[in-house]
């Protein structure tokens, strides 16, 4: 049994700027987005067939978190298209009528929410596959039990490719990001440390607190240790706080058990209302034969 748990904020933004027609709904709102991650859910139910038993999709509603109020530059929704905020309610409701279970998180985010599906779920399933490309679910791989898919690159990430890829291990993500810092979640990281430094000094070190004070001490090859350990030594407070908002956390309080994320088949009537109510009744018609005969109890 695969568990799917699925971005669908991440999926949201990307229907919202992909290069396909706009889509307003009856009541003349712009339904783009909404429309565009309906049609990449189904996308993801077809290609994954029978392979989809249990299927979660997690949304930031609002994007704002506990996280900003630790650093006043974390994401947020500022700057976020007024048209394609409009529409977070309005995405959640599309996934319900796939029946998908959802969680709409608000003082936490969604990859909260996805790491906490993966720790809780992870050893009952055969595996737990987290659909995203964002850098932080790194931390979560387990093996081949827990694994992180790019649906856009068609790339299946585990424990064994993060290493061959970055050179770390899960535990040391966050404080890889907390180096290199994360443009997508407003993660500064700390001047000069780039990628191959970073993933150098945590491949030997594992955490920022066990990278030594004297550059003699670090990894050979490592270019301006000097300076670099100088600049670590003043920002370790920064580094600090950094990985914290990286570090996701898993014990979000989910009230589905795994059984409750047993998806089972499209719900005729539901999806059928959804598609009529949005103007996209274009969705139903690959799915005749697949469509449930009746809404699930």
């Amino acid at each position: 049994m695969r568990l799917h748990l699925v971005d669908g904020t991440f999926e949201l933004f990307r229907a919202h700027h992909a290069k396909r027609p706009p889509h307003r709904a009856p009541g003349g709102w712009d339904a783009k987005a909404t429309v565009g991650l309906a049609a990449s859910l189904l996308a993801l139910l077809h290609d994954e067939g029978e392979a989809v038993t249990h299927l979660a999709v997690a949304f930031d509603n609002p994007i704002r978190s506990f996280r900003n109020e630790l650093w006043p530059g974390y994401k947020s929704d500022e700057g976020v298209p007024p048209e394609l905020r409009a529409q977070f309610d309005a995405a959640e409701e599309a996934t319900r009528a796939l029946g998908v279970v959802v969680w709409s998180m608000r003082e936490v985010e969604a990859d909260d929410a996805l790491a906490t599906g993966a720790a809780r779920f992870g050893e009952a399933a055969a595996q737990v596959r987290i659909l995203t490309p964002d850098k932080d679910l790194g931390q979560c791989l387990a093996g081949q039990r827990v694994v992180q898919v790019d649906r856009i690159r068609r790339r299946v990430l585990d424990e064994a490719a993060l290493l061959a890829r970055r050179g770390i291990r899960p535990e040391s993500v966050p404080d890889w990001l907390a180096l290199v810092g994360d443009d997508a979640d407003g993660i500064p990281g700390l001047a000069g440390f780039g990628e191959r430094t970073a993933s150098a000094l945590l491949a030997e070190h594992l955490h920022l607190e066990h990278i030594p004070r004297d550059p003699a001490a670090w990894p050979a090859g490592v270019r301006g240790a000097a300076q670099l350990a100088r600049q670590l030594e003043a920002e370790r407070e920064a580094a600090g706080l950094y990985r914290r908002l990286a570090t996701l956390v898993r014990d979000v309080p989910l009230a589905e058990s795994l059984e409750d994320l047993r998806w089972r088949g499209i719900p005729r009537a539901r999806f059928e209302a959804w598609c009529e109510a949005l103007g996209a009744r274009a969705l139903l018609a690959p799915l005749a034969a697949r469509l449930a005969a009746r809404d699930p109890p």
